[in-house]
């Protein structure tokens, strides 16, 4: 009689292998020498001190060196009507998704490389591009994203309260190359039409100051329409018009997906006391219940002044090192997410 928790690993591992099986097979999707990359390792790639610190009883309760948190929730205690329960606060990040940044449309570098041929023009290919005008000129560049759903804590049975868990299966829910809207700025702003007034300049001004909240902590989530140092966080598209390294880019699009998928409904939130009974919807994301972790090209394991995964916004100028030209010709990344939340976890009477 198998456990629980090995028949969850047991499942995650078959659909990955189905999954992979039909990726292989299909005529349509091959490695080539235009997409590279490589499975990531959930043991030795993935920082996991940036799970921590666990919060219960409104308090940090499990630190370890490298966790950063804020203080999303207070409360001593709690209980949940549907189902009934009564229990304790439990706050934790849980890395349950990933994505990738790549200069190739159909390219899934952290599937090993696997590329589908999708069949789109060349305008869909990450570009660079020199801007000038006034004696300056600013760099442009554009990327292709994917987001995976990879629910690796519940697989391995990290938290014994598995209903704090994401639970889902793995899974690649959003690719940029089918959706419209990430090579149309006109299409995205549809979708988020209050982002035409921070194109001002007090507007841009402001996002220095969560730049720097971002570096020393975590962002201002008041300043939604920046992602500090990472720059303007609309229109929610892959191009950055101030394109200043391969890090920053891949960050900036990593975070304008799940900003996009905040304002089409389709993340929610899972901080705060809202979130103690279940996940609520949240158009506008609080940029504080994210933190990045690069896995690709290389994994951000070694801790930089003591941490080893960054809040939304900080400085890259640390831990992009050896990943710019000419130093490297990477030019594909891939992120861990880690998502806070906040739970009842208890017993049901």
């Amino acid at each position: 009689m198998k456990s629980p928790i090995l028949r969850e690993v047991l499942h995650g591992l078959a659909a990955v292998l189905v999954a992979l099986a039909s990726l292989v097979s299909s005529p349509a999707a091959q490695a080539d020498a235009t997409c590279e990359g490589k499975f990531p390792n959930l043991i030795t790639d993935v920082c996991w001190s940036c799970s921590f610190p666990i919060r219960m009883f409104g308090r940090d309760t499990i630190t370890l060196s490298g966790g950063e948190d804020y203080p999303s929730t207070t409360k001593k205690f709690c209980s949940c009507s549907n189902p009934p329960k009564v229990g304790v606060p439990m706050g934790f990040w849980e890395m349950n998704q990933m994505t990738d940044v790549t200069t190739t449309p159909g390219c899934f570098p952290l599937l090993g490389g696997v590329k589908v041929n999708v069949g789109i023009n060349g305008d869909a290919y990450g570009y660079g591009r020199i801007r000038g005008g006034n004696n300056q000129s600013t760099y442009t560049s554009f990327r292709q994203v994917n987001l995976y759903i990879n629910p690796a804590m519940y697989i391995m049975g990290a938290v014994l309260d598995n209903s704090c868990m994401d639970n889902r299966g793995i899974d690649i829910p959003w690719v940029s190359f089918a959706d419209p809207t990430h090579n149309d700025e006109e299409l995205a702003n549809i979708l988020t039409p209050y982002a035409f007034p921070f194109a001002s300049l007090p507007a841009i001004g402001a996002a220095t100051v969560d730049a720097v909240a971002a570096t020393a902590g975590f962002p201002i989530p008041e300043i939604f329409w920046a992602a500090g140092s990472y720059g303007l966080m609309y229109p929610l598209t892959g191009v950055n018009t101030a394109h200043m390294t391969n890090e920053q880019a891949a960050r900036l699009q990593t975070v304008r997906v799940l900003a996009k998928l905040h304002a089409a409904g389709t993340q929610w939130a899972a901080a705060g006391d809202d979130a103690m009974c279940s996940y609520y919807p949240q158009i506008i994301m609080d940029k504080r219940q994210y933190k990045l972790e690069r896995l690709a090209p290389k994994p951000q394991t070694e801790k930089i002044n003591g941490k080893c995964c960054d809040p939304i916004g900080r400085t890259t100028i640390l831990t992009e090192s050896n990943t710019e030209p000419p130093l490297s010709s990477f030019k594909d990344f891939g992120y861990a997410i880690f998502r806070k939340r906040d739970c009842c976890s208890g017993a049901f009477p």
